[in-house]
């Protein structure tokens, strides 16, 4: 039986370890794009990528390259690749492309314009798969999950194709939108949940703020023309749970570091992907006028951006 060819578009911490996962299925042939030739030999000679796991050897049946033309043998595309620079590479690649690929978009946030990234890709079969899932909890193995938004059969296709013998699970939804907002929302709550957990470390407290954070949300996808139920995938409650209460990600530490008061000046966070996502989302409250239904993200762009203090921003998520 002929192998699928498998492309993570990305050598990053992300893209290294989905693509470690998916070749654990030996009908796929895994193949990871590098920009830099120092990664791609050394991933095809060492079996290693130093920049992203120092110390971690990686399946040696996965393969890595640089050129866009082998882009033309994928049966499917993972894109794992940053948000901000992802709609300017597939416009690269699209030539290289064939027309029936599938491509599954990995990266959670916006692009660089404040769009939907799926939405925005110049392809004709594409996906969105996001979930509860930190790179070396996959590096290391262990059950992961995510939500597959897209078409049933192309769900289909990953979950008992692509996906066999990985140990990843997945749901499903045809929201494609809807998997795509949340993962920008989880972001922007984890620095709001952060922040109160640096202010109160109790248990209580970070509990009633991440319920508040999970209503808000839902009203979120309402106001984008979602599906409100899809707060119960994986992409929902899971991601949220996972981003906002664990300490392994940078938003949260984001959010206790300004909790705690250590960080003063937040020019150094804009790079977070949070600290982008609170100013697109409090423009469009104001913008639809419904400030007052969305507190949290008000108090937060309020303190983030307009140097309110944190005891105006506690006063006022805790209303």
């Amino acid at each position: 039986m002929s192998k699928r060819t498998i492309i993570i578009a990305g050598s990053g911490v992300f893209g290294t370890a989905i693509a470690e996962r998916l070749a654990w299925n030996t009908q796929n042939q895994v193949l990871i794009y590098a920009r830099s030739l120092d990664v791609v030999n050394e991933i095809n000679t060492d079996h290693k990528n130093t920049k992203s796991f120092s110390t971690r050897y990686i399946n040696k049946n996965i393969k890595a390259f640089n050129d866009f033309d082998t882009f033309n043998k994928a049966s499917c595309i993972f894109l794992a690749i940053p948000s901000k620079t992802i709609l300017s590479f597939c416009d690269k690649i699209k030539p290289y492309v064939k027309e029936n690929t599938l491509i599954v978009n990995l990266a959670k946030g916006m692009s660089e314009q404040g769009a939907f990234i799926t939405e925005k890709l110049p392809f004709n079969r594409k996906a969105s798969m996001k979930g509860p899932t930190f790179a070396i909890e996959l590096l290391n193995g262990f059950p992961s999950a995510f939500t597959f938004g897209g078409d049933k059969e192309d769900y289909l296709y990953i979950k008992n194709k692509v996906l066999e013998h990985t140990a990843l699970t997945l749901d499903y939804t045809k929201d494609i939108r809807a998997v795509e907002l949340l993962s920008i929302l989880k972001n922007m709550y984890a620095i709001a949940i952060g922040v109160v957990s640096g202010r109160y470390n109790s248990p209580n407290v970070d509990f009633l703020i991440y319920t508040k954070s999970v209503d808000e949300m839902r009203r979120f996808l309402t106001l984008f023309n979602c599906e409100s139920s899809t707060i119960f995938k994986y992409c929902g409650l899971g991601d949220l749970g996972l981003t906002s209460l664990n300490d392994l990600s940078r938003n949260r530490t984001l959010g206790l570091l300004v909790g705690k008061g250590f960080l003063q000046d937040n020019k150094s966070t804009t790079v977070i992907e949070g600290y982008r996502t609170i100013k697109v989302m409090h423009e469009k409250t104001k913008e639809k006028d419904l400030i007052d239904e969305y507190p949290i993200v008000t108090a937060l762009y309020r303190l983030m951006y307009k140097e309110e203090t944190i005891t105006d921003y506690i006063n006022t998520v805790f209303k």
